[in-house]
């Protein structure tokens, strides 16, 4: 049984709002997992971010499209420890050191998968703020789905594949087997 979880996070602001690119001025609204130890989706809205922290420290890696750069910093601000050294794997990342660029999620999900994304970022930040809580976890778990069913077909054909600008097909090699030892498991947020 894999111990691995896909993760996304909506924000309550975005960096228009707070006038820089900093992820650690945002602030969460909801975090959406897959657990693949319970083949379950779950919503963690801010104030029950502290059960998922256990949740997180016990996983082999968390899987995210972005993560290293966006999702983890922006958790980092509500985690007791450093949220950014549980091992991952960013997708997004794997593809950039391919084609030297960054290539966004629903391009990739619709060449690779031929689904699309359900919205952007923004409809997310817009359904917190006029508290449509289910369309919000409608949206963000849906951006798990597509994270998840990528990283699925990227295991078993090791390629993933988007248009550039001409709409020719790019396809991209990528290898996201887990390669490093297994660690036993951590609590990150203790000092020591």
């Amino acid at each position: 049984m894999r111990n691995e979880a896909v993760l996304d996070i909506e924000t309550q602001n975005t960096f228009r709002d707070v006038g820089k690119y900093d992820p650690a001025l945002l602030k969460i609204s909801l975090v959406g997992v897959y657990f693949y130890e319970t083949d379950s989706f779950e919503a963690f809205r801010e104030h029950e971010l502290s059960k998922l922290w256990p949740r997180l420290e016990r996983l082999t890696r968390v899987i995210g499209y972005n993560i290293d750069d966006f999702d983890l910093p922006v958790m980092n601000s509500y985690y007791p420890g450093d949220i950014t050294r549980l091992p991952t794997l960013d997708i997004l990342a794997e593809i950039e050191k391919k084609v030297g660029f960054r290539v966004k999620l629903d391009d990739v999900v619709q060449a690779t998968l031929g689904t699309a994304k359900s919205g952007n970022g923004l409809m997310a930040v817009e359904y917190f703020r006029t508290g449509e809580w289910d369309k919000l976890q409608e949206y963000c778990l849906q951006d798990v789905r597509v994270t998840r069913d990528l990283y699925e077909h990227g295991l078993k054909a090791q390629t993933v594949r988007f248009k550039d600008r001409m709409g020719k097909f790019i396809d991209v090699p990528v290898n996201f087997a887990l390669e490093a030892p297994v660690r036993a498991a951590m609590n990150l947020t203790m000092p020591f």
